[in-house]
This record gives structure tokens, C-alpha cells and sequence, in this order.
């Protein structure tokens, strides 16, 4: 005999009014306008961790954890930084741009950071950076501050950001790979959200 399987009436869908899938890169005008925003209101901090985030196109979690001493020597913030990334246990070196270096130099003045003090500490505890959740709603912030739709935003899409700039102006697959970290060929593509044939053949060629 077959079991029949009851069904919950009106049960609402989990992705209903949800845009699901990968969330989108900012273009460069919505990197400005979100840059000037946060100056214009004095968000210190905002202005660094955005900054960051941008050039450095790490994931979350390896982002919030960077101490002062990751990026600053002396009281000197470098132009480059590396890193071991906590999910795949592979280090990543980044760039950091003379305005990223400028707005975190004044977010650790303001801030009073010491060298081994978290870049971006949560403000319940200094003791702890700034969580994952935390993040998230902040970008949630900023996106809906300069009139986006925050749903197809999120912590991914600082990260996806420059990668995608990077590739539109070089069609570089491997210059991506590098400066996101991956192992993988297959992960940059599905960043990128380019077809894996066309990836390959551009992989090739860059090689060559």
C-alpha cells in the first residue's frame, strides 16, 4: 500500500519574495556613490571596511578577522597584503589603493587601534570583530542607501566586484583566479558567470 503524504496547507515557500542565487557585483558608479555617501555622513569605519572589501575581494570571514597589523606596519598601511584564507587554507595576496590605504589610516586614528587590535571590532565587545551577520546588514545599508534593491545584494558581491572589473578590462581568467584565491578554474567561472567553454579557450590563450 502507498502512504499518502500530507501536504501543510498555506505553507509559504522559503524563497518566496527572495531573489536566490548569486548576488550581483556593483558597477562603478554605485562603488562611487556609495564611497561618497559614507564620507559625506563621516562613516570612518564604513568607508575602510567598503574600501577593503573592494580591493582586497576576500570572503567575509577572512575579511573581518584582518588585525591592524595585517595591513599596517609602523603606522604605515602597505600597498599589498597577504593572507591565509580561513576556508581553504591557501594564502591570497591583495592590493590596497592609495584611497583604501587613506581611509583606513583615519578609521584606525579615530578608532585608536592598536597594532594587534581587530581593523573593523564589534562595538558590543572589542575584544571581537565584527560577526558575519553584522556585515551582511551593513551592506544591506549601504546598498539601500543609494536607492538599490538590497535582496540581490549582499556580502559576495564586494568580493565579486573587482574581480568582475578586472576581468571586463583584461579578459584575464588567471589574474581573477589569483586575486580571489581559487584553486579552481571551474570557481572563478561561476563568479564571473561566464560560459565554461568560453572560459576555457580564454584560459588558453592567456597561457599562451
Amino acid at each position: 500500500m502507498y502512504q499518502l503524504i500530507k501536504h501543510k496547507p498555506h505553507q509559504r515557500p522559503w524563497n518566496k519574495g527572495r531573489l536566490v542565487g548569486q548576488k550581483l557585483p556593483l558597477k562603478l558608479q554605485e562603488i562611487w556613490a556609495i564611497q561618497i555617501c559614507l564620507q559625506i555622513h563621516g562613516r570612518h569605519r564604513d568607508l575602510a571596511l567598503f574600501n577593503l572589501a573592494i580591493d582586497s575581494k576576500l570572503r567575509a570571514c577572512d575579511l573581518l578577522r584582518l588585525r591592524v597589523s595585517d595591513v599596517s606596519s609602523g603606522g604605515r598601511v602597505g600597498s599589498r597584503a597577504m593572507i591565509m584564507q580561513q576556508k581553504t587554507g591557501r594564502s591570497v595576496q591583495f592590493e590596497i589603493t592609495p584611497r583604501t590605504r587613506e581611509s583606513i589610516v583615519k578609521w584606525i586614528e579615530v578608532a585608536g587601534l592598536g597594532s594587534t587590535a581587530f581593523l573593523f571590532p564589534s562595538r558590543v565587545n572589542r575584544s571581537f570583530h565584527l560577526s558575519t551577520r553584522q556585515y551582511g546588514r551593513i551592506v544591506e545599508k549601504w546598498v539601500a542607501g543609494i536607492g538599490l534593491d538590497s535582496t540581490a545584494y549582499g556580502t559576495h558581491s564586494l568580493r565579486r566586484t573587482k574581480a568582475s572589473l578586472i576581468y571586463r578590462r583584461t579578459k584575464n581568467l588567471r589574474a581573477v583566479q589569483l586575486s580571489l584565491g581559487h584553486a579552481k578554474l571551474d570557481s572563478t567561472v561561476r563568479y564571473l558567470g561566464i560560459e565554461i567553454d568560453d572560459a576555457l579557450e580564454l584560459a588558453e590563450q592567456t597561457e599562451a
